[in-house]
């Protein structure tokens, strides 16, 4: 049984519960930095948990010239199919019904929002993960593995420029914005850091005015956008030195690189708040009301590995 916090509810009407559900997603959506930028798939809820993420074969560019009145063959559409299994993710907390009389719905009210926060921050984990599974690895200064990484082989612009390369020769497509095509960089805090110290760093304060600005975004370098997030992954202890460099992880991709089960359509993300005595014999004097966050089923997997590049560095201590 979960720890209890003294608290109440009665029962949920309708309008109760889209809001609570508005107000989960509301506290969820600042953490979902790695699942915004996959590629959404709706997955109807009681589906199965195979999902199916597709993407068409390009054609080659044709060079010989078309003969007059002669038909030339025709060419056939292909897809790539990438299939994932979805697995369902939740948590809840347990509240007495003693504190109704005295805090209403408060601590209900905090408790969605607490229980957003985990769900949106589980899910982003799950995603970053995933994407962790990408095999284009790109180590910071020339080295050729995590473990020769040191302290001061941070990301900087020239490990970006390398990355945006790399992303331009395998045709990697771009996000749009105003026109213009960007590739997107996860980074953490520490890699932040390092890259605001370049003179070339354009921080969003810069920006145009009237310039979009995506949620989380940071700045912007050589056409790359960046977002920042808290959960992206640090091997600690894994690189080179003594004691050994901790070594954090920098994505840059194009647009469809990875793809997602959206959790914001069909039901997917959702709370879950159980009032006393909705329990049965499992809740015999009705004291006990539950608050949780459910997803039915979620997935994420990379879809384009060469569309998708880690960059794995060390950064500046604290």
């Amino acid at each position: 049984m979960a720890e209890l916090y003294s608290a109440t509810t009665s029962s949920v009407p309708t309008t109760m519960q889209e809001y609570y559900d508005r107000k989960l997603l509301l506290r969820a959506k600042p953490k979902l930095v790695f699942y915004n930028w996959g590629k959404k798939k709706v997955v109807p809820l009681h589906s199965g948990k195979a999902v199916q993420f597709r993407r068409w074969t390009n054609f080659a560019p044709i060079t010989t010239p078309l003969t007059e009145g002669v038909i030339p063959d025709g060419q056939s559409l292909a897809q790539t199919e990438v299939q994932a299994t979805m697995s369902p993710y939740g948590g809840y907390v347990a509240t007495e019904r003693f504190m109704t009389l005295t805090a209403v719905d408060e601590v209900i009210n905090d408790a969605v929002g607490l229980m957003g926060q985990q769900g949106g921050e589980s899910i982003d984990i799950v995603t970053r993960d995933a994407v962790l599974l990408g095999t284009n690895v790109q180590y910071a200064n020339s080295k050729t593995a995590r473990n020769e990484i040191e302290a001061t082989d941070v990301l900087t612009v020239e490990e970006i420029r390398k990355a945006v390369r790399s992303l331009k020769k395998a045709n990697a497509p771009q996000f749009m914005r105003g026109g213009r095509g960007y590739y997107v960089a996860i980074v953490t805090p520490e890699a932040t850091y390092d890259l605001q110290s370049d003179e070339l760093w354009q921080d969003v304060a810069k920006y145009s005015a009237g310039e979009r600005i995506f949620e989380g975004e940071i700045g912007k370098l050589f056409g790359v956008i960046f977002v920042e997030t808290t959960l992206g992954k640090v091997y600690e202890g894994e690189g080179a030195g003594t004691p050994p460099a901790d070594v954090a992880t920098t994505f840059i991709f194009g647009e469809e690189a990875y793809g997602v089960v959206d959790i914001e359509e069909g039901g997917q993300l959702r709370t879950i708040v159980k009032p006393a005595g909705s329990a049965g014999s499992q809740d015999p004097l009705d004291q006990i009301n539950t608050v949780g966050w459910k997803v039915e089923g979620y997935a994420a997997k990379v879809l384009q590995h060469e569309w998708l590049i880690r960059i794995e560095h060390g950064f500046t201590a604290d």
